[in-house]
């Protein structure tokens, strides 16, 4: 058994997978577009050009997503990926990165339980936890 996290767009699933790919290391394994369906019947109007199914290797999980063609996309609430980095500089260089252009739930700071920490969603409308552990002594 795997358990997986699946991925909802509003049309853009694969500008996503692609900035994820580049910066954050990911390795996109398959894109699949409505147009690719055996039963053209089925694919909604206009989204042919869409991602029906798409994975996505990153930090030793698969991320599946895809784009949803019906106009009631919402932006990710109540979850998020989180991301543990492994240094400050890595989380600060992070943080920078997803918050252009994103939404900011908590500043990254340090916390009594993280060396850096913060909650926002990228401009993709996807939320993220950045987590950076405090030092073991």
């Amino acid at each position: 058994m795997k358990l997986q996290t699946y991925l909802n767009y509003g049309g853009n699933c694969e500008e996503a997978l692609h900035f994820y790919e580049q910066h954050l290391g990911g390795k996109i394994e398959s894109i699949m577009r409505f147009r690719e369906m055996p039963d053209q019947s089925q694919a909604p109007p206009g989204a042919k050009d869409m991602v029906v199914h798409a994975r996505l290797a990153l930090g030793g999980t698969v991320l599946l997503a895809s784009d949803n063609p019906q106009g009631n996309f919402q932006p990710m609430r109540s979850a998020y990926l989180t991301l543990t980095l492994d240094s400050v500089e890595e989380a600060e260089s992070v943080y920078k990165l997803l918050t252009d252009g994103g939404e900011i739930f908590m500043p990254m700071a340090e916390t009594f339980f993280a060396a850096r920490f913060a909650m926002l969603r990228d401009r993709f409308g996807t939320s993220w936890m950045l987590l950076c552990d405090k030092p073991h002594a």
